[in-house]
């Protein structure tokens, strides 16, 4: 990633937005409204578009390098990171040519196994902080979290807003522990994680996006993976405008990335189109979007076996992760 994606607190250019909660309001309720029909039926659009032959295989291995490979689980052990760091770094490791993942996304405590495994390699390692997956708990405690993550050698953090501050209509305080997760996490990136199945609306996404892009961050992410609905064509297309009007009007990159849901090659094809469409090209790069995604890989490596050999792997032919 690039140093150059965001800034705290935007370099100062919203510092009259964000200087009070009556201020933030005013500006997060004066966002264009969602037109929840035209939404759905624009992103259904976009889904229906047709990618052959060469195009489809530069997608997949693009796909490919912008997976978050990703195990959050109680049962998770410290055998289980090192393999799925080892095949972050060789998704294939019958084929040289197959790219590696963006990133393995783990909890915080898991961070120094994947570190240690991953060397010098290139894939970073993404952990989960601030009382994931819930955001509840005190700011101390989320600091902390963030802080001890950075230590072990994160790269990048993912941290989980407070959606009941956010729906009780307090931004100033969701504003207020963004940047302050953001200072502790040093110069490790910073994703924030909206839950959008929890925010009700589109017209919430859309606020909860610039708000963290104000705060900020340098992706904002749709889900954690433990809530229904997790990532969907509209709530992605939605940020993507975000992101789109946010550089517009500063002149900033910040990244997206769905998770939760995006299990197949058709899927995650059709995400790249809306990228490419929404946001534009500049987007089609790992370090603006990702996948969050433990199943997504191989089926990706399923698709890209069979375009080069004409015949499909079994389901377990790569390992089950």
């Amino acid at each position: 990633m690039t140093t150059t994606s965001a800034s705290t607190a935007s370099a100062g250019v919203f510092d009259d937005i964000t200087s009070s909660e009556s201020s933030l309001r005013r500006f997060l309720h004066g966002l264009p409204g969602v037109d929840q029909v035209g939404a759905e039926a624009r992103a259904a659009s976009l889904g229906t578009r047709s990618i052959k032959t060469t195009a489809k295989a530069f997608a997949i291995d693009l796909a490919i390098r912008m997976v978050d490979l990703t195990t959050l689980e109680g049962q998770d052990t410290h055998g289980k990171v090192r393999a799925l760091a080892s095949k972050a770094m060789r998704p294939d490791p019958a084929d040289p040519s197959c790219p590696a993942a963006a990133a393995v996304c783990v909890y915080p405590d898991m961070v120094a196994t994947a570190k240690q495994t991953l060397g010098d390699s290139g894939v970073n390692v993404a952990a989960v902080a601030t009382a994931f997956p819930s955001g509840r708990a005190a700011l101390d405690i989320k600091l902390a979290d963030t802080r001890d993550a950075v230590e072990a050698g994160a790269d990048e953090i993912d941290m989980v807003i407070d959606r009941g501050a956010f729906l009780s209509g307090r931004y100033q305080q969701v504003y207020d522990e963004i940047v302050a997760v953001r200072e502790a996490c040093g110069d490790a990136h910073l994703k924030v994680i909206f839950e959008t199945g929890e925010l009700q609306t589109y017209d919430n996404v859309r606020r909860a996006s610039w708000l963290a892009m104000m705060a900020g961050g340098h992706f904002i992410k749709t889900s954690t993976g433990k809530v229904q609905p997790a990532a969907t064509l509209p709530v992605t297309m939605i940020m993507l405008e975000a992101v789109r009007d946010y550089r517009e009007m500063t002149g900033q990159m910040i990244g997206v990335k769905p998770a939760g849901g995006i299990r197949t090659s058709k899927d995650a094809i059709k995400y790249l189109v809306m990228v490419n469409e929404v946001a534009g090209p500049d987007w089609l790069d790992p370090h603006w979007f990702r996948f969050g995604a433990s199943t997504l890989l191989n089926d990706l490596l399923m698709q890209r076996t069979k375009m080069q050999t004409g015949r499909y792997s079994g389901p377990d032919y790569f390992t089950l992760d």
